[in-house]
């Protein structure tokens, strides 16, 4: 179980084309939607960090995702 909400994934997976979203779906693309952002987060701060920095700033996010 993710310990974001699974009312948005759902969202985002209907948004994609999906017309209907199983349970077991919905739980898997969120918790590997979690899994990713959670490596995003960790680059990100790592970055800011290497920076000198304690706070993470929207290009330390953008060169995350790129990273991950």
């Amino acid at each position: 179980m993710t310990k974001l909400p699974r009312a948005p994934f759902e969202r985002i997976l209907k948004k994609a084309g999906a017309q209907r979203v199983s349970e077991g779906a919905m739980d898997e693309f969120a918790k590997v939607m979690e899994e990713r952002i959670f490596e995003v987060a960790k680059q990100a701060a790592i970055l800011a960090k290497h920076a000198g920095r304690k706070t993470i700033l929207d290009s330390d996010v953008r060169m995350a995702c790129r990273k991950a």
